[in-house]
């Protein structure tokens, strides 16, 4: 428990590169795939869901008139759904919380999903990996989430484009990001989270690991990623003893 509090899921919270424990970051992204879940039903209960309800106990009354198509035409009394996305928003600024603290090492401690990850992967043996290319993945998802925010309040966003470029760049009556672009994201971030949680594999780090390729980015031996330190200091006890061994003979 105390080398949880001290080192978290990190190696070594000093060394330079930044290893992390890969078993406790795909039990984090397991905790957080709830996130993606509730975004997931609210937007398709946005895009999908009527907006229209008929008010209980009224009566549906025929107009004797269709419409260009020749459907019937009821008048009916209905109120039109008002949403109120206070929840979405405070759950995608946790998440986008989330992701950032788990970029830099000492944001890592306000974290607590990370605790709790490390916690529950120490009884594992520590699988590290560096933490630049999932801080390349997790600044991918933070822009997801940033999107979806911005889908939620565009009046609020609006308002502050507008009092930064001092015109009227964004409209503040209306939403002027289409549904579709925050649905088509969470199912991508739901999907990156489930193949990490799932599956242990991270496509954002693939994606860093092609912007290295191509030397866009540059990283540390690739081969030097996943070393297994306990190993190496076993077989360096054995040599000692046999040494020491030879030494006493």
């Amino acid at each position: 428990m105390h080398s949880v509090f001290k080192n978290l899921w990190f190696r070594d919270p000093k060394e330079k590169p930044t290893f992390i424990n890969d078993n406790a970051v795909k039990i984090r992204a397991g905790m957080l795939l709830i996130i993606p879940i509730y975004m997931t039903y609210t937007l398709i209960d946005v895009v999908f869901g009527s907006s229209w309800s008929v008010m209980e106990n009224t009566t549906m009354i025929d107009t004797l008139e269709t419409d260009w198509n020749w459907h019937t035409i009821y008048q009916v009394q209905a109120t039109q759904r008002v949403y109120d996305y206070t929840i979405q928003t405070w759950v995608l600024f946790y998440g986008l919380f989330e992701m950032i603290a788990g970029m830099f090492v000492t944001t890592s401690r306000l974290s607590p999903t990370i605790y709790i990850a490390s916690f529950l992967a120490k009884t594992q043996k520590p699988n590290w990996k560096p933490l630049v290319p999932k801080r390349f993945a997790w600044t991918i998802g933070a822009s997801f989430i940033t999107v979806c925010l911005i889908f939620f309040n565009p009046d609020v966003f609006a308002n502050w484009v507008n009092a930064i470029f001092s015109s009227k760049l964004l409209p503040t009556t209306e939403n002027y990001m289409s549904n579709w672009i925050p649905l088509i994201l969470v199912w991508v971030c739901f999907g990156f989270m489930w193949l990490e949680a799932i599956l242990g594999f991270c496509v954002g780090c693939k994606v860093h690991a092609l912007l290295v390729k191509v030397g866009i980015f540059k990283e540390e031996c690739e081969a030097c990623n996943n070393i297994d330190w306990d190993e190496i200091a076993r077989k360096h006890a054995e040599r000692q003893a046999q040494e020491a061994a030879q030494g006493n003979s």
